[in-house]
């Protein structure tokens, strides 16, 4: 069988792996190519035909364009299939980090269902659960300030290793739990766990993927963390609270068991001196036969540049040259959080049943929605870029503003009309509290729930990464403590006004997004992190 060499297809060889649009360029190629060899053997005939005598050099000329075919042929097929090498253990390594992204999803979508068992079961009040959803995020904040330390002390794998066998731990001692003692500690553990996992499954993932892949793997991580919540939901729907947190192992099980099969970051075992384990990593991720010598050259002389730069402390990300990478990175997540997406996904039910929908059925609507939008955006946001997808989520009355002015509107209108006698239409405030929700997840999943963290890991110099990153996942989780513990206090001042809060937020957001973004798509990490200091 005739095997096509990629190059005589098309100019750009990442075309044949995309499928879609991409499948229109490969069969032109194809076609092109067919042509041309028909017109060759159609010159040869012709010679053969005019000249009898003349076969030795009919041979020659047959030999002059079989020969490079063959050669051609033969580099095809070993480009092939080291792409196909290289690009299967990318996506093992992608699928066993976001793992950590499912579990992430499991803790924090184990609340929202598990809330009336427990408080039912436990005997706690409406304040003592309060404490319960938010002590996960101070878990996280803990973990988060770890994380870059740990990251870079035992590498990214040894990382994710420590985060799941905590989050075992945490998982055990809440299924275990007869106190609000036990079942906060629990959820503390579940926290620091993810707090470190937040932070090294974006970075691992940007570090060991291709630069024109990296946007679309990168955003697998919010597209398993919604899977993740979207997972609790549906069988917190069914089963107790204490089965629930027992499918909450299973992650950390796979998590576990898949890094004993996948390469650590090359770029970590470059900074950490391993030169020949960050060669035969990066030649693994790759492909045998591909040829890194670039890539390798690259990261190397980044490395060496790295070495004589002093080493970072707090202080220093004031420094001119870091000072914008962490008013990117900081400001998304503080936008991302304060838009109310943690006081959602905490208290769904609580929030559809105040609006009169059925809870379950209310939270299994929104979280299915997110999974599917977050797929829509991983597959748009290699083609469109990042900043325009996380301006869908916040320019004019669309996006996350729009979603907050519904649900506000909805309670605004439920007080309305207990004070003038139902003379407005009641039907009309759980359907503007269900359309405002998914409205708001919706948006949230495609731009500015998945974005920043793959902004995050593109952003920071290898130096700063450690602790800038931290900073940055910090703050994301000061958010969501933050959201999460004044939600239920500011429902009971003022369920409207808190979505209009939110929603002035969101549209801060635009200013911000338009006036400090970058865009970074198509670019080495070494390029986007250059551009951050021009």
């Amino acid at each position: 069988m005739l095997i096509i060499p990629m190059t005589q297809l098309s100019s750009n060889p990442t075309h044949v792996w995309h499928g879609g649009c991409s499948c229109g360029v490969y069969n032109v190629g194809l076609f092109r190519y067919v042509i041309t060899l028909f017109e060759e053997a159609k010159k040869s005939f012709r010679v053969a035909g005019r000249k009898n005598g003349c076969q030795t050099r009919s041979e020659k000329s047959n030999s002059k364009i079989k020969e490079p075919l063959l050669v051609q042929e033969n580099q095809g097929q070993s480009q092939i299939q080291s792409n196909n090498g290289g690009l299967k253990m990318v996506l093992l390594s992608t699928f066993v980090a976001v793992c950590g992204s499912f579990e992430f999803g499991s803790c924090a979508g184990f609340s929202s269902p598990a809330q009336y068992g427990i408080m039912d079961e436990l005997g706690l009040s409406y304040s003592q659960y309060s404490v319960f959803g938010p002590i996960f995020s101070i878990g996280a904040m803990i973990g988060a300030i770890s994380s870059g330390w740990i990251a870079d002390y035992i590498g990214r794998k040894g990382a994710m290793r420590i985060a799941s066998m905590v989050c075992i731990a945490g998982w055990m001692t809440v299924y275990l739990s007869f106190g609000s003692v036990s079942l906060d500690s629990g959820r503390f553990l579940l926290g620091y766990g993810i707090g470190v996992l937040s932070y090294v499954v974006p970075v691992f993932i940007a570090e060991i993927t291709p630069k024109n892949q990296r946007g679309t793997l990168a955003t697998a991580n919010q597209l398993f963390i919604v899977t993740g919540l979207f997972v609790a939901f549906v069988v917190g729907a069914s089963v107790t609270w204490r089965t629930l947190a027992l499918t909450g192992i299973l992650p950390c099980m796979v998590l576990l068991l898949g890094l004993l099969f996948i390469p650590e970051s090359p770029r970590w075992l470059a900074r950490a001196g391993y030169e020949r384990e960050f060669k035969a990593e990066l030649q693994k991720l790759r492909g045998v036969e591909a040829d890194i010598s670039e890539e390798e050259a690259e990261i190397q002389e980044y490395i060496v540049t790295h070495k004589l730069l002093p080493k970072v402390g707090i202080m220093d990300l004031l420094d001119r040259q870091n000072i914008r990478p962490i008013i990117v990175g900081v400001g998304l997540m503080v936008f991302q959080q304060f838009g109310g997406y943690n006081g959602i996904v905490f208290y769904a039910n609580q929030i559809f049943e105040s609006a009169g929908v059925p809870p379950n059925l209310g939270s299994i609507l929104y979280s299915s929605l997110q999974v599917i939008v977050t797929l829509l955006g991983a597959s748009l946001i290699d083609r469109l870029g990042r900043r325009p997808l996380l301006m869908v989520n916040t320019v004019s009355a669309c996006g996350l503003l729009l979603g907050c002015l519904l649900t506000g509107t909805s309670f605004f209108l439920k007080i309305e009309i207990v004070k003038q006698a139902h003379q407005l239409v009641p039907d009309l405030v759980p359907i503007l509290a269900v359309t405002g929700i998914m409205v708001h997840i919706g948006f949230y999943s495609v731009g500015l729930g998945p974005i920043p963290w793959v902004i995050m890991s593109e952003i920071f110099p290898l130096h700063v990464k450690a602790i800038g990153g931290s900073v940055v996942t910090l703050a994301n989780w000061f958010g969501a403590w933050a959201v999460s513990y004044t939600f239920n206090f500011l429902m009971n001042w003022s369920s409207h006004g808190t979505f209009f809060g939110y929603a002035f937020v969101c549209a801060a957001a635009v200013v911000f997004i338009i006036m400090e973004v970058p865009e970074t798509k198509g670019s080495t990490l070494e390029e986007i992190q250059a551009s951050m200091n021009g």
